[in-house]
Parts: structure tokens; sequence; C-alpha cells
């Protein structure tokens, strides 16, 4: 069976529909806890999904400068290994919820990491770079929140 050729293009779109996944779930999260830290961290990691949605779409449009790839340049990446994502379901408890958030995040870094480094040296690489960095950021604060909720701190210590 021979792979379909994969152009920067096709990834660029997939890490589109990634980032507006990922806004659509901490929405969802935001809306499920009480915690008005947890609800803030959830906003603030939409507006970061968001922003990085927006930096996708600029280099899909031709808007990224030195050391950007041609969009429709065909590339061996290996989109399989980054393309499958976990779901929550309805009735799951929000622990799982987060640990899902949590690996979506690797995920990114993942594939961040891995687009950075099919780019030659100069500002693309290092914006790509910047972001993969940035999911790490968000997987921490993620599993930080999942461990608030899934050990609770009693008034007992």
């Amino acid at each position: 069976m021979t792979a379909t050729p994969t152009t920067v293009a096709d990834i660029l779109k997939i890490g589109i529909q990634r980032e507006i996944e990922s806004q659509r779930l901490y929405t969802d999260l935001g809306q499920k806890v009480s915690n008005p830290a947890a609800k803030y961290a959830f906003s603030m990691l939409f507006k970061e999904e968001q922003r990085h949605q927006e930096i996708l779409e600029k280099y899909l449009k031709g808007g990224i400068g030195e050391g950007a790839l041609e969009i429709s340049h065909v590339v061996n990446y290996h989109i399989a290994e980054h393309s499958k994502q976990s779901e929550p379901t309805l009735g799951m408890k929000l622990p799982a919820i987060f640990l899902i958030a949590a690996n979506r995040e690797r995920q990114a870094n993942e594939f961040y990491v891995s687009l950075a480094a099919i780019h030659p040296p100069g500002q693309t690489r290092m914006l790509l770079e910047k972001l993969a960095a940035e999911e790490l950021g968000h997987k921490l604060k993620v599993e930080t929140i999942y461990t608030e909720v899934a050990f609770p701190q009693t008034d007992g210590g």
C-alpha cells in the first residue's frame, strides 16, 4: 500500500483542526469545573490554542516569512503517528477528561517538534519550536488542574 503524499498544506490543515478541537475541549472543561482558578486556566488555554490556530492559518495563506516551506511542498512526515486522538465520552469523569487533554497537549508538542524538524533554521522553525514549548506548558497546566481535581486537599491536609 502506497502512502498518500503529504504536503505542508495538509499538515497545517490537520494542525488547524486540532487547535479548534482543543478550543472546544477547553470551553467544555471550563463549563464543567467550579474552581475559579481552573475556569481561568481553561479560558487562557482556549485563547492560546486560538492564537496557535491563527498562526497556522497565517502560514497556510503564505504569511509566514523566513524559512517557511512552500505549502505544496511534499514532505516525508509520519502524520499517522500524530493523528489519532482520544475523545471524551458522555458520562466520562472529569479527571479522565483532564488526562485526555494532557495527552493531546503531549501529542501537539510532538506534532510541532516534528514539523519544526522538517524546516530549515530560521524564523519559521523557531516559531514552530516555540509552539511546541507552549504545548508542553499547556500539558503542565492541565496536569496541575488534574491533580487538584483528582486528589483534592482536605481540611486535614
